[in-house]
């Protein structure tokens, strides 16, 4: 199931992308769970990071698809962002925000499916990705893309993940070898970082997804950026 959103102040227009989204689920077999907004406000108001996709209109009346983007990247850097706009000069200040395309209206299906297939060939949630964790006595399976940090206090482990947490007794170690070759970088003696969920690096610190400020170690900063340096590019080609 694939979780679309769409922001669009024109309800013609909204329906011509529902439209092009149940004609690809018949053709592709492809099932999507679709949430529409009026504008990019009621979008953005308790977001949290639960889309795989976002179609935004870049000219919405209380809040515009850029700006939309902007408070939408604090938190998700991973969802992807396709601009809907009627001219495709504005369409290049989507990069500022990571947005992956745009398509220019009235969108014909031919471009939609082909920006639609493109979206979906990035997409980084493999249900097989997972990892599992005795957490109070029972056995939890947690998808790697959603755990944002890993704690440890006096041996008390928190993995805090998009939208709850898990607390055991382990070592911090122990995590770190199970998220080996996933792309976590261990910051200081305290934490454990998803490198995707980074959204700012601090002179001291780096900040999360959802807002946590996390220390990186003075030791560890020059292995910290280059890990998150690696890990921006290794997605960049995929």
């Amino acid at each position: 199931m694939i979780r679309v959103g769409i922001a669009e102040d024109v309800a013609a227009n909204r329906t011509d992308l529902l439209n092009h989204l149940a004609r690809y689920s018949e053709e592709n077999g492809t099932e999507f769970d679709i949430s529409e907004y009026e504008d990019g406000a009621d979008l953005v108001e308790n977001y949290r990071p639960r889309f795989d996709i976002l179609f935004l209109d870049v000219e919405m009346a209380r809040m515009d698809g850029l700006e939309s983007a902007r408070r939408i990247r604090q938190t998700d850097p991973e969802v992807i962002i396709i601009f809907v706009t009627n001219m495709a000069q504005y369409a290049i200040k989507g990069y500022q925000v990571d947005a992956l395309s745009y398509l220019v209206k009235p969108v014909p299906y031919f471009a939609f499916a082909q920006e639609l297939t493109r979206s979906l060939s990035r997409l980084r949630r493999p249900e097989d990705d997972a990892v599992m964790l005795n957490v109070g006595g029972r056995v939890a399976r947690l998808a790697v893309a959603d755990i944002v940090y890993v704690e440890s206090v006096k041996h008390r482990i928190t993995v805090h993940t998009l939208d709850s947490e898990y607390a055991f007794s382990g070592t911090l170690k122990a995590v770190e070898e199970e998220l080996e070759g996933r792309g976590f970088y261990r910051s200081n003696n305290c934490y454990i970082v998803n490198l995707r969920h980074v959204t700012s690096v601090e002179p001291a610190s780096c900040v999360m997804t959802g807002g946590a400020e996390l220390a990186v170690s003075r030791p560890r900063r020059k292995g910290f950026l280059d890990a998150l340096t690696d890990d921006v590019d290794r997605r960049a080609r995929t």
